[in-house]
């Protein structure tokens, strides 16, 4: 009798032990918190990429180089010489020196600018060689002028009555016209002119004499 009662109470004890660890295993069930796994996607990183800043500069106007239209509106271009129509004004008639304007007409199809002094002097023969020193340069250099097509600058020029020097210091000689050189330009113009030059170089003053471009026709 008491080896059966031994026998029942070891059986109940081993069923409340059971009973303890299962107890234990289901409230770990459920309660237990994972750590959160990083997703990561193809072409993702784990930190945001960043956008690229560019601070461009704004783009510049293109300028207009001499001989340019004009048509990108940035500065007008500079007269050339196949821009121009050359002529020569009435003037005066004085007893010692005569002036008479030298102009400068703007026949391309657009505006031009036109500043300093032109190159002026006379030239003979059928080569067109150049009699006597080139006009000598008087006063300051001048604004410069824009000419709309058609629109006229003119430079003031004096002509010295060479018959006034000695012969012997002058070398007179006849000359068919006046070689001349637009400002700031490389390629001449002729105009013709039937006068009398010096050729010597020694002749005292200037046979010629030019000012600054200016504004209208003179």
């Amino acid at each position: 009798m008491m080896r059966a009662r031994a026998r029942a109470r070891q059986l109940a004890l081993g069923a409340t032990a059971a009973a303890l660890v299962a107890g234990v295993a289901g409230c770990g069930e459920g309660t237990q918190s994972a750590e959160p796994s990083a997703v990561t996607t193809e072409g993702s990183t784990s930190s945001p990429a960043s956008t690229p800043t560019t601070s461009s500069a704004p783009a510049t106007s293109k300028s207009t180089k001499p001989g340019d239209d004009n048509k990108g509106g940035g500065e007008t271009a500079l007269c050339k010489t196949g821009d121009l129509a050359l002529s020569l004004g009435r003037g005066d008639a004085a007893a010692g020196t005569a002036h008479k304007p030298l102009q400068f007409t703007n026949i391309s199809d657009g505006p031009c600018v036109i500043q300093g002094f032109p190159g002026v002097s006379y030239v003979a023969g059928e080569d067109g060689h150049q009699v006597g020193p080139a006009a000598y340069r008087e006063g300051e250099k001048g604004a410069p002028v824009t000419l709309r097509k058609g629109e006229v600058a003119h430079a003031p020029v004096g002509f010295v009555q060479v018959r006034n020097y000695e012969p012997a210091e002058c070398e007179p000689q006849p000359v068919r016209g006046l070689r001349v050189y637009p400002p700031q330009e490389t390629d001449s113009m002729f105009i013709e002119l039937d006068r009398t030059g010096c050729a010597s170089e020694e002749i005292p003053g200037h046979q010629l004499v030019v000012r600054t471009i200016e504004k209208g026709s003179g």
